[in-house]
């Protein structure tokens, strides 16, 4: 009879955790919604797991336009909302819209401006969402972004393909964009400090425009990082280019934190005199930007480029290049990428 009665206990423990574990998976599926309206948009995508959200447009893009914490408010987007801002060239009319896109490097008008206000085709596959931009008539290069959510943390993985659909090769690299939302301060590692006893020699390239101003007061340049501050009142452009060995970047924004990884290989050459990384600012947005090397695309060829994306609540940056070490330290080991073998 006590044989039989432990038996029972053992069978109502097991139903009751495997009943906790269903009822665990199930808050962190990741729930995809379609046809949802977003910034005068009917035709998003909406992805969420409980944790975060994004939208995903499909009336253009391919563009992710919505990067929060799950429930959140409008501004709490880290990514901002520029629907009216854009600029006329040749190849017809091309909107910033903010959000996130995908562009082909180095920077050239009216090639990189080419408009992406047609519909995207949408492609799921397994938990990847796939967005497919038609190809661009004046370029003949088709721009693909592929999304996952991971299903329990607020993880994302964003792959960017470039394919040449053209009669001649390309060189090009890929470069992701993220507009990021006013307000908010964009932070960049510096190299680890050596001392002048220990290390002669250079350990990385920035790289300056015509139009950036070391003196303007939204940089500040220490000895861990840079940053530079979103400022809706300075309407005179920034910005600057690293060779990102570190290869991450992060916007802090109403104190949640949008932390971005990505590669770096110094066997590469890679645009603008060496830059994997890049940070623009003006009046209206900051930009968080990171580039794939360059590569002599074929015709039918294609090249890829990899962002992992995190978001972090109530993350006090504190005082200074200490306050900012404090909180970011714990982040950098959670999200650092495994070591090779």
């Amino acid at each position: 009879m006590l044989l039989h009665r432990r038996k029972a206990v053992f069978c109502l423990v097991g139903l009751l955790l495997a009943c906790f574990a269903s009822a665990a998976r199930a808050q962190n599926a990741v729930k995809v919604e379609e046809k949802v309206v977003y910034a005068g948009s009917p035709n998003n995508i909406r992805v969420s797991n409980g944790i975060v959200e994004l939208i995903l447009a499909t009336d253009y893009g391919p563009r992710i336009m919505r990067y929060a914490l799950d429930g959140s408010g409008a501004d709490d987007n880290v990514f901002a909302t520029l629907p009216d801002l854009g600029a006329k060239n040749d190849l017809g009319q091309w909107y910033i819209r903010g959000g996130h896109r995908l562009w082909h490097a180095p920077e050239s008008i009216p090639r990189t401006y080419a408009p992406d206000n047609d519909p995207v085709q949408v492609v799921r596959d397994g938990e990847i969402i796939k967005l497919i931009q038609p190809v661009e008539k004046a370029t003949g290069i088709q721009k693909e972004m592929w999304i996952t959510l991971d299903p329990k943390s607020s993880h994302v993985t964003v792959m960017h393909k470039l394919t040449n659909k053209g009669l001649f090769a390309v060189e090009m690299a890929p470069w992701a964009l993220s507009a990021m939302n006013k307000g908010g301060i964009g932070i960049f590692p510096q190299e680890p400090y050596q001392s002048h006893e220990d290390s002669l020699l250079p350990v990385r390239s920035m790289v300056l425009w015509s139009y950036t101003n070391l003196t303007d007061p939204r940089w500040m340049f220490g000895q861990k990082y840079v940053t530079l501050r979103q400022d809706p009142a300075a309407k005179e452009a920034q910005k600057i280019g690293f060779q990102n060995r570190q290869g991450w970047a992060a916007y802090w924004h109403n104190t949640t934190l949008f932390l971005k990884r990505f590669g770096y290989d110094g066997s590469k050459t890679y645009p603008d005199f060496g830059c994997n990384n890049e940070t623009y600012t003006d009046a209206n947005f900051l930009e968080m930007e990171s580039l794939g090397p360059l590569v002599k695309v074929e015709p039918g060829e294609a090249i890829t480029h990899r962002e992992d994306w995190w978001l972090y609540k109530a993350v006090d940056l504190g005082n200074g290049e200490a306050g900012i070490a404090a909180a970011l330290q714990p982040i950098l080991t959670e999200t650092a990428p495994p070591k090779p073998k």
